[in-house]
């Protein structure tokens, strides 16, 4: 007994104790239990030095498991128009002299005013326009014919600009800097702000090309619309018809095909797809006084979610009266009175932060502080447009 008494003295005299420090060996001394075990902080701090540690490792590969990425709370990407454009980088492509100009100008129009098209609606912002195949003589002309004299300050018009990888990069960032409202910046053409290198693209050129100005809009959450063109030649499928690689398309997180039967016509499709907006056919008809694009029909009705039952009773707690609550997951379990798991509850918030925030207007917080997890709940307010009133 005497012998394992010691030994077990030992251990503990070894895990309390810090290298290189000196300790009091008198036998009546007692050796406290330590307190790094049962130290929820403490072990969150030794964690991140091994994973720092682990991350130094040249072989080192990040990765995450799927209950850590359902315990994220990540934010939507807003719609710039919505179920047309996203933050980040589109292709709008179509033949020569099809009225590709005329519909970015419309939707630069739209996003710098605010006003729905379409029926969609349009989130407002400062909106970019490099007219680089036109002059300002030219734009003035079809402004004008299309909106009228009165004009909006968040629309600005550049002629000229300088090359991918060879300055525009900076020319964008300056705009941006100047104008943290901006929401859209539209390229038009993708090929005059590309390294002249021949007509022979190739796949890496193409995505390389795209995704330098994709990194630029999903840095500052803007679009990037790219007026390109397509070949000639019929494709098996639709978007195969835009002119390059599918590198192009491979990069972009969406693209916009403009096409007519006749060139004379006044009507054309527009086949929409992206990463984060459903597949889509619009049928639209030109104004031929004011050559702005109207939408006839839609080729088949959008798939909606439906109603969540969660979001809606926790779009109850806040309002325009009360903006904020704030509580822990079981406290926010207990007020709505669910028989939901709290922690099942609070995955469920996590992935639905977007569609609450923007169904109900409701940010969602979920972080972890010294008493432990804490939600918050936050009613955003929604600013209405002003309505014009006729005298």
């Amino acid at each position: 007994m005497v012998n394992e008494q010691k030994k077990v003295t030992a251990q503990t005299s070894s895990v309390g104790a810090d290298g290189g420090q000196s300790h009091n060996k008198s036998t009546n001394t007692t050796i406290p239990e330590p307190q790094t075990k049962n130290n929820p902080e403490e072990e969150d701090y030794e964690e991140f030095f091994r994973q720092l540690n682990r991350m130094q490792d040249p072989s080192y590969l990040h990765t995450v498991t799927m209950e850590d990425l359902m315990d994220c709370v990540f934010q939507k990407k807003a719609a710039i128009i919505e179920n047309l454009l996203y933050p980040g980088a589109y292709i709008l492509a179509g033949a020569p002299k099809i009225g590709k100009s005329f519909l970015v100008a419309q939707m630069a129009y739209h996003v710098s005013t605010g006003k729905e098209l379409w029926g969609y609606r349009v989130r407002q912002g400062s909106v970019l326009y490099l007219a680089l195949e036109d002059d300002e003589s030219r734009l003035q002309q079809r402004m004008y014919r299309m909106f009228g004299v009165e004009g909006t300050k968040s629309l600005y018009f550049a002629t000229t600009a300088k090359m991918i990888g060879n300055g525009l990069d900076g020319q964008l960032e300056g705009f941006v800097r100047e104008h943290p409202d901006t929401r859209l910046i539209i390229v038009d053409t993708l090929q005059k702000v590309r390294e002249t290198a021949g007509d022979n693209y190739s796949y890496s050129s193409d995505y390389e090309v795209i995704g330098k100005l994709k990194q630029f809009a999903d840095k500052h959450g803007v679009c990037i619309l790219l007026v390109h063109h397509t070949r000639k030649q019929p494709a098996g499928d639709t978007f195969e018809m835009i002119s390059g690689t599918t590198g192009l398309l491979g990069c972009a997180d969406g693209a916009l095909l403009m096409q007519k039967e006749k060139r004379t016509d006044g009507k054309a499709t527009l086949d929409v797809v992206g990463r984060d907006q459903p597949d889509q056919r619009l049928y639209l008809s030109k104004d031929q006084e004011h050559l702005v694009w109207a939408l006839e029909r839609m080729e088949n009705e959008l798939w909606k979610q439906p109603a969540d039952p969660v979001l809606e009773s926790v779009a109850k707690i806040v309002s325009a009266e009360k903006r904020e609550w704030e509580g822990s997951p079981t406290e926010l379990a207990q007020l709505l009175q669910t028989d939901m798991a709290v922690n099942r509850l609070t995955k469920h918030l996590n992935v639905n932060a977007g569609r609450l925030l923007e169904e109900h207007h409701i940010r969602y917080e979920n972080k972890t502080k010294h008493a432990g997890r804490r939600i918050r709940l936050t009613y955003m307010v929604v600013e209405l447009p002003a309505v014009a009133v006729i005298e």
